[in-house]
């Protein structure tokens, strides 16, 4: 697990290839990231799936009720059977993006 800070985001990579054991160790840490936007990058797992993405959502919907953004990055995966309770983005620029559009939608009052 790799975490790298940028501004008011924090990007964790799964370096393991295990996307079970890197959101373990994410969900144990979460007090030290829940005042910041979140970037979950599993690009590395080429075995990612829907259903293992899925196990992510009780930890997204927890960052989410902090008024943080929580995205995943993976591009292993058809994009259209995500869940609408999960943001799931192909590339770490896209995510930046995404976060940018939740601030705005934030200051606005949406």
């Amino acid at each position: 697990m790799k975490v790298e800070e940028k501004g008011h985001t924090i990007i964790i990579k799964d370096t393991e290839g295990n996307i079970q054991t890197f959101l373990g160790k994410v969900t144990d840490q979460h007090n030290s990231y829940k005042n910041h936007n979140l970037i979950l990058d599993v690009t590395q797992d080429e075995s990612v799936t829907i259903a293992s993405l899925k196990l992510c959502s009780p930890l997204s919907k927890i960052h989410k009720k902090g008024k943080k953004s929580f995205v995943i990055v993976a591009n292993t995966i058809d994009f259209n059977s995500v869940p609408a309770s999960l943001l799931v983005v192909p590339t770490l620029l896209e995510a930046h993006d995404m976060i940018e559009m939740e601030e705005i939608e934030r200051d606005l009052g949406f």
